[in-house]
């Protein structure tokens, strides 16, 4: 009777945690940590880490940058979809080297296991200087 007890209770525990595990995949939080300064839509962002999460009631559509901790808000974006022929294992970002003392741009973010990521949205003028600069790929995370 004991085994069985103990085997209802770690289901019990079990199912307990799935709703966190769903919330996390749905908001898509992400935790980067970049060693410069990195541009964004509408401001730049100090070397440092940042939680990226979606906010899932737009349809995946708006991503919220926030500071390492979660209590300071620093950008709430519009995004498009991204899309890659494959999945990736590890989180991947698409950064703008723009030369000279300007930061690199972040113009897109691809979460782990996802073929549809999010690409940024910049001013019409800031997507023609984007389009003429070099792009690089980089893969982040353990």
């Amino acid at each position: 009777m004991n085994r069985k007890v103990g085997i209802g209770v770690l289901a019990l525990a079990f199912l307990a945690m799935l709703p966190a595990a769903r919330a996390s995949e749905e908001d898509q939080a992400t935790k980067l940590t970049f060693s410069e300064s990195v541009q964004i839509p509408g401001r730049v962002l100090a070397a440092g880490s940042y939680w990226f999460v979606l906010d899932p009631g737009t349809g995946a559509k708006v991503v919220r940058i926030f500071n390492s901790d979660r209590s300071i808000l620093y950008a709430t974006l519009q995004t498009v979809s991204a899309k890659h022929l494959e999945s990736r294992d590890k989180t991947e970002i698409t950064l703008v080297d723009r030369g000279g003392t300007r930061p690199e741009a972040i113009v897109t973010w691809f979460y782990p296991g996802r073929t549809i990521g999010h690409e940024f949205v910049y001013s019409k003028q800031e997507q023609r200087d984007l389009a003429r600069d070099k792009q690089k790929v980089v893969v982040m995370g353990d």
